[in-house]
């Protein structure tokens, strides 16, 4: 092959890459979090999904008298609700801590904004593809405003978002005292991502026509070569490569949190299935309790030969303090 063709197919090649690794480690990471064990009960309430005004108080269905022999009631719109006030608006950091909420909240809006863009723009790639007199003339042009008003604008969001969250963790004490070299890392690989992309669009793609053709090419496996030269490539390959390199970046690390809440929460911190006699959880509690502790901690002494069964039913009599 021809050096040339190397160069014309190397941006493509780099996404499909991209794509692929962030899919095989994402659900790498997914399948590692499924076969963790049960994890200890934190009892903490509300529970969105306990229905008939509960969770507005805290209340759970024990408070019903022989609770154990009547089937459970569960809100599934209660969850649902509670799951997109967390993911899309950072609930919890807001009512906690609203001074980091104003630095994180754009940084993730502009994640969510951009996503919507390339989504967008690949989905009218493989509708072109497939049925091309429906998405022509001004169905087309709406979409591209629409791509370029969401990717401008998530792009300039995220790269506030993330050098607000870089100035916080450098000049707030309690927070720079937690701060290791890959805290500092991720932020400004973000950064730089945002801003090469945001001044790709400011200088050599207004329209965001290069996005849109690059988007559709990708998504029909066109290769064609991307137009321009100079700079005018020069910074869409850039792009191309500081984005696709945080696509298979982010798996690696703990910001895969974006896949994981849902065993945070639903598995973890919503979990409050009773534990019945003959039940599902009576068997997997039994297998967790004979795990082998290993902690040499002087109140443990675990040292890999004790059970938790052992260390529950042990006389802590004389035992270190």
């Amino acid at each position: 092959m021809h050096p040339i063709c190397d160069v014309i197919q190397l941006p493509y090649l780099i996404c499909y890459l991209a794509f692929a690794s962030f899919a095989i480690a994402t659900t790498a990471r997914l399948a590692m979090w499924a076969r963790l064990p049960m994890h200890v009960r934190w009892e903490l309430y509300p529970v969105p999904h306990e229905p008939n005004g509960r969770a507005s108080y805290g209340g759970s269905f024990m408070e019903e008298a022989d609770w154990w022999k009547k089937p459970r009631v569960t809100s599934s719109f209660g969850s649902f609700r509670a799951s997109i006030l967390e993911i899309l608006f950072l609930s919890s950091v807001r009512a906690h801590n609203p001074r980091l909420w104003s630095r994180t909240f754009p940084f993730h809006l502009g994640l969510y904004t951009v996503g919507g863009a390339v989504g967008l723009a690949l989905l009218t790639g493989v509708c072109t593809a497939i049925a091309p007199a429906r998405l022509a003339g001004e169905t087309t042009n709406l979409i591209r405003i629409l791509v370029m008003v969401l990717g401008v604008g998530g792009l300039a969001l995220g790269m506030v978002g993330s050098l607000s969250l870089l100035h916080r963790r450098l000049t707030v004490p309690s927070l720079r005292r937690h701060t290791v070299p890959g805290d500092i890392f991720n932020l400004v690989f973000f950064a730089l991502a945002f801003g090469c992309a945001l001044m790709t669009f400011l200088l050599v793609d207004r329209t965001a026509d290069m996005a849109m053709t690059f988007a559709a090419n990708l998504a029909s496996f066109n290769l064609a070569p991307l137009p321009g030269t100079g700079l005018a490539w020069a910074m869409p390959m850039a792009t191309v490569v500081l984005a696709s390199s945080l696509l298979v970046y982010i798996p690696a690390t703990h910001m895969s949190h974006c896949v994981g809440k849902y065993f945070a929460y639903h598995a973890i911190r919503w979990n409050d299935d009773p534990n019945l006699a003959g039940g599902p959880q009576e068997g997997e509690i039994a297998r967790v309790l004979a795990y082998r502790v290993s902690w040499p901690a002087s109140h443990i002494r675990g040292e890999g030969a004790k059970t938790w069964v052992d260390l529950a039913t042990e006389d802590m009599t004389g035992r270190a303090r």
